[in-house]
């Protein structure tokens, strides 16, 4: 059976942009393979199950192919399949993100010269 180091699998799957930021992150615990935490050199097979966590942003996918050279995104999404449980809460997470974005009260940007002052009289500085 092929065997695969999991960073060098991380990379060629577009999960992260090099291979040394993957290698970061698994040492740093943000990569689980088959539930267990792993260091980069662990070496990574298909049907192993994989939890990535990269920010706010949780997958977990399963391992479908090796791939050793990092090729365009379309090929890179041949090497795994992301479960569908991974696919519904990340989706639910983008939508609450842009429901506390959407209620967020947008900027008006600087003041200018006259919101100023008012401001300085309001607050009782005078310069």
């Amino acid at each position: 059976m092929q065997k695969l180091r999991v960073d060098k699998w991380l990379w060629s799957a577009r999960f992260f942009k090099t291979r040394a930021a993957a290698a970061v992150a698994v040492n740093g615990g943000k990569v689980h393979v088959n539930g267990q935490r792993v260091k980069s050199s662990r070496p990574v097979q298909v049907g192993d199950r994989l939890k990535i966590t990269r920010g706010q942003i949780h997958s977990v996918v399963d391992v479908i192919a090796l791939g050793d050279k990092r090729g365009p995104a379309k090929v890179a999404q041949n090497l795994y399949e992301e479960t569908a449980e991974s696919i519904e809460q990340r989706e639910h997470k983008s939508q609450q993100r842009k429901l506390l974005n959407a209620t967020m009260p947008k900027s008006q940007g600087k003041p200018d010269k006259h919101q100023r002052r008012e401001i300085r009289k309001v607050s009782g500085k005078s310069s």
